[in-house]
């Protein structure tokens, strides 16, 4: 190729979407597409290394941090304009560079996340922070979401309400996320059993939980269920309750409160219910249920205790009783 002789052209392609395009600056670990018309041999993709600079061939490095797709495919054009007649550039975004952000509060794994685009030029969101951090807790509120984004002169505090976009899907509910931001989910105080099971089947809700359901089940122990699933479902889920010893008209309910505190209350069991929190209460991850044992069982037990192989023979008896109860 000859040496220009006449100034560089440039542009960016209509293939980035136009926010990018126009808005976007570059920075360490964006992966960009160089195309140089009618120089093959120049064109490809290039990765912004940490100095902010591109390593390109022939024409050597070319800073570009901080630069739009615009400013870039200008900067790139000058570069090779010894080396291409009218070098024609376009820019356009492969990747864009990981974004770094905290979450705490109500999630499952607060803590700092590395947000990757995947191979794909769309800016990570909210949802995506919250998806990385496990998801939701079951208690989350989502009305009061802040996010405190460091600007050159101050810090700006943004609120988000969430559950907007759980009820009407819009988007730019959803916001960008830019490096260093810090997200921060309240725990709601009240929520009722409607917006708890519109929590549980929201896309960035966890898909399991884990309860404990001890006592007179069948199957007594840890048991993984969907997020939200009321009581009367994990005790199904644990083999149900054992119909020879089981207290059929009450469980307990155990609960780790956010603030740490122990909380227990007494569920009439019914099991025809819908969700309500009275009999049929929606289960949070941890919660554990304690089925108790009859008093015609616990009545059993002492007598075999007493009576030795007397009493075993009285508590089968009682046994059969209660299966005609």
């Amino acid at each position: 190729m000859s040496p220009a002789s006449s100034p560089t052209s440039n542009s960016t392609s209509s293939g980035t979407p136009e926010i990018l395009s126009e808005a976007y600056t570059l920075g360490t670990g964006d992966r960009i597409s160089i195309s140089i018309f009618g120089a093959p041999e120049y064109s490809g993709e290039a990765l912004v290394l940490p100095d902010g600079s591109l390593n390109l061939p022939t024409a050597g490095s070319v800073a570009v941090r901080g630069m739009t797709l615009q400013q870039a495919a200008q900067a790139i054009a000058q570069k090779y304009a010894p080396f291409v007649n009218r070098p024609y550039v376009t820019v356009t975004l492969v990747s864009l560079r990981p974004v770094r952000v905290g979450i705490a509060g109500a999630v499952n794994r607060p803590g700092s996340y590395t947000l990757s685009s995947e191979e794909k030029s769309e800016f990570p969101t909210l949802t995506d922070a919250i998806q990385s951090a496990g998801g939701i807790t079951s208690r989350a509120d989502l009305r009061q979401i802040q996010i405190r984004r460091q600007q050159p002169d101050a810090e700006q505090v943004i609120d988000i309400n969430l559950w907007e976009m759980l009820q009407s899907g819009d988007l730019s509910k959803d916001i960008v996320l830019h490096g260093g931001d810090t997200i921060f989910i309240p725990t709601a105080d009240t929520l009722t059993p409607a917006d708890a099971l519109q929590l549980g089947t929201a896309s960035f809700a966890p898909d399991t939980v884990t309860v404990y359901v001890v006592g007179e089940v069948g199957s007594p122990g840890a048991v993984n269920v969907p997020a939200n699933t009321p009581l009367n479902q994990a005790i199904l889920a644990a083999g149900g309750l054992n119909q020879l010893r089981a207290e059929s008209d009450s469980v307990k309910l155990v609960r780790l409160n956010p603030d740490g505190t122990v909380s227990q209350q007494t569920v009439a069991v019914q099991f025809d219910q819908d969700v309500n929190e009275a009999s049929n209460p929606t289960l949070q991850n941890n919660d554990v249920i304690v089925v108790g044992r009859s008093d015609l069982a616990n009545f059993a037990a002492t007598t075999e205790l007493a009576l030795g192989p007397f009493g075993r023979i009285i508590s089968s008896f009682l046994g059969i009783l209660n299966i005609f109860n």
